[in-house]
């Protein structure tokens, strides 16, 4: 299975998709209708991205080879190497000749989107714990503004202002500024937004500035997956203008756009909302909403029952609202407590096909829970971020607006379902299956307080490479070995790009994991720094050659994918264990950092991994683990510690404690 977080991130720097409208140029002028009004049209670079390069076949095959050397002993290393030679050699090289081709006479798009998105769609697992992750909001620095219904109208309120401001092209394009003083300044937004769309990539990139792939940001807004047997379908309704709002496992819509597309007033809104808090009807006895973590061929036979049942117009609704509100009825305890709520929750309060599910808790914790097919997390922090910002730098609402005075129970519709035996049949056999599922996923976390980015940068040394090798360090001492690493990366940089694989346990990190681990008495603080810095140069090669398409792993795939759709015999570095094994992702990483996320979290790839959200402040290391039986996501923490801690005294020239 293929890990799907996303958070390696470009920092902040925005995407829409095909058929994107140009900026309206009668453009709403009411206050409080747009995030920002972006001088420059939010798709200006799109048609000058640059494409996502096809790596060399003998590099690909050097890169993997060197991905394997680890994980291997002697005598396998040899065998893999033997296939990888008759592969490069042979059928390899006419596959590579294929996927080149193919890729010529699909210039507008990438060599690996549709393959990836493929992957996603035929695949047959349930969406939850293999697919979906979540990231958290840090609350509101203002304490009072928390409040259940005051968070979820503001946050409602700047996630359409987001929708409007997307859709009209005034949302600020996504760039990532290496020199943010030249290129992030008026002066040069104003240059730019006269050169020609067809070659505005050219003239960011002379002042140092690389605009993002934006293509997937139109799926954000009235998009659902749609079970269907074999692949799902990803379905989008642009001129649907309500909200849906799941509370108790009751379904709600209404329009949060008028009809000449201006925001409802957010005083309705929040009187919509607190009708709807104020609803005190119990959990139905057979809630829908357990379908949509159904394995997806059961899923998609279910739906269309449910559809021959008279309920095709009801699941339209669902299916085409801006997104879906989950409103939760208790508040949140602890961190491990947030985690089990917004990575799965009870299953009765989420919408789990949904493109994302915005989810208030009752003291006002909030997330974002998203659906993996339609993008990466590139789409989504930066929604996050902007949503975040919003919201509590410019409220639509304080703590003491009153609400509108309107009849909420003509406005609100309260949508219901006609459900016969199989349907109640499988409904119930959905909640059991979910039930048992998330009761063995075991999450938990950590802060460690005594350093982070700034004492790493000091010594030279990349804060990545650190948590990385801190990760490969702690299994080694909990596992004794060194197993299969996955830490994901956007190549958001390229046209439709999506992500690449950094492979972070290498020969480098083995051998200072064995040093500090099994000899820390034969080495001294000098040589633990030397055998770190050899880490930290390795780890900062792969990350730039996986942001500029250089990995090995979505080329093998796209490849493999080739041989697939020909319908031929596999070939033989494919059907080698160690192919298999190096993806049976043990450790599946994935780092994001933003003022706006408090942490963010996945479950395991595979049954006997670790699912691992980190992120390196400024002056501390966080880090959010999950696992199922057979591994202790507790245990592996304590050993992540005692890494880190052993990294920072080498580092300060102490001597290790075995």
């Amino acid at each position: 299975m293929v890990p799907r977080l996303l958070l390696r991130a470009w920092p902040r720097g925005p995407a829409i998709g095909p058929g994107a409208p140009c900026r309206s140029l009668s453009a709403d002028s009411r206050p409080g209708q747009y995030l920002q009004h972006s001088i420059v049209p939010t798709m200006h670079y799109q048609d000058s991205l640059p494409r996502l390069p096809i790596p060399k076949l003998e590099d690909t095959i050097r890169r993997y080879l060197n991905a394997q050397k680890p994980l291997l002993n002697d005598g396998q290393f040899r065998k893999t190497e033997q296939f990888c030679k008759s592969f490069e050699n042979g059928i390899g090289k006419e596959l590579h000749k294929q996927l080149v081709a193919r890729d010529k006479q699909n210039k507008h798009t990438s060599y690996i989107s549709g393959p990836w998105f493929d992957m996603y769609l035929t695949a047959r697992d349930s969406v939850v714990l293999n697919f979906n992750p979540f990231m958290a909001f840090n609350p509101d620095p203002k304490s009072e503004y928390n409040d259940q219904l005051t968070r979820a109208t503001n946050m409602t309120v700047s996630a359409i202002r987001f929708l409007k401001t997307l859709r009209a092209g005034l949302l600020e394009p996504e760039v990532f500024h290496l020199n943010p003083a030249k290129s992030d300044t008026n002066t040069f937004k104003r240059l730019i937004r006269f050169v020609p769309s067809s070659l505005s990539w050219y003239g960011a990139y002379l002042v140092n500035a690389y605009p993002l792939d934006m293509s997937q940001y139109f799926r954000l807004f009235n998009s659902t997956r749609l079970p269907k047997p074999r692949r799902d379908e990803l379905f989008t309704d642009d001129k649907a203008q309500h909200l849906l709002v799941l509370r108790k496992g009751h379904f709600y819509v209404f329009d949060v756009l008028d009809q000449d597309g201006h925001i409802v007033s957010p005083s309705e809104i929040q009187a919509h909302l607190k009708y709807i808090l104020e609803d005190n009807s119990p959990v139905p006895e057979f809630p829908l909403t357990y379908l949509t973590s159904e394995n997806r061929d059961v899923w998609a036979e279910l739906r269309q029952k449910l559809i021959h049942g008279g309920n095709e117009e009801t699941l339209r609704k669902v299916d085409s609202a801006a997104f879906c509100l989950c409103l939760d009825d208790f508040p949140i305890k602890d961190l491990v407590h947030l985690s089990h709520t917004m990575l799965h929750g009870d299953g009765t309060n989420r919408w789990f096909d949904k493109s994302f599910n915005l989810i208030v808790a009752k003291d006002g914790t909030a997330a974002v829970h998203f659906e993996h097919a339609w993008g990466d997390g590139v789409a989504v922090l930066r929604f996050f971020n902007e949503v975040f910002k919003d919201s509590t730098n410019a409220p639509a609402i304080t703590p003491q607006s009153q609400p509108a005075n309107t009849d909420s129970s003509i406005t609100v519709q309260k949508l219901s379902f006609k459900l016969n035996d199989a349907l109640k049949a499988g409904i119930t056999a959905a909640k059991e299956k979910f039930d048992a599922t998330t009761k063995t996923l075991t999450i938990d976390c950590m802060q460690f307080q005594r350093g982070g980015k700034e004492f790493l940068k000091k010594q030279k040394l990349s804060p990545d490479a650190v948590a990385q090798l801190a990760f490969q360090m702690a299994f080694l001492r909990q596992y004794g070995q060194t197993v299969a690493t996955y830490e994901s990366c956007s190549t958001a940089a390229f046209k439709h790009g999506r992500t690449e694989t950094i492979r972070p346990a290498s020969i480098f990190t083995k051998r200072c994991s064995e040093a500090f681990v099994r000899e820390p008495s034969k080495h001294s603080a000098g040589e633990l720094q030397q055998l770190m810095a050899e880490c930290s140069k390795y780890h900062g090669q792969l990350t730039k050659e996986a942001a500029m398409g250089q990995g090995f792993d979505r080329h093998l795939f796209a490849l493999r994918h080739l041989v697939a759709a020909q319908g031929i015999v596999l070939p033989e570095l494919y059907l080698d264990p160690a192919y298999e094994r190096i993806n049976h992702n043990i450790l599946s990483t994935s780092t994001l950092s933003s003022p706006a996320v408090n942490l963010g979290g996945f479950a395991p790839v595979v049954p006997d991994g670790f699912g691992i959200g980190y992120a390196v402040h400024d002056d501390w290391i966080g880090c959010n683990v999950s696992s199922y039986p057979g591994r202790n996501a507790r245990e592996f923490l304590h050993c992540v510690e005692k890494s880190l801690e052993d990294i920072f005294d080498a580092l300060e020239g102490k001597s290790i404690k075995a």
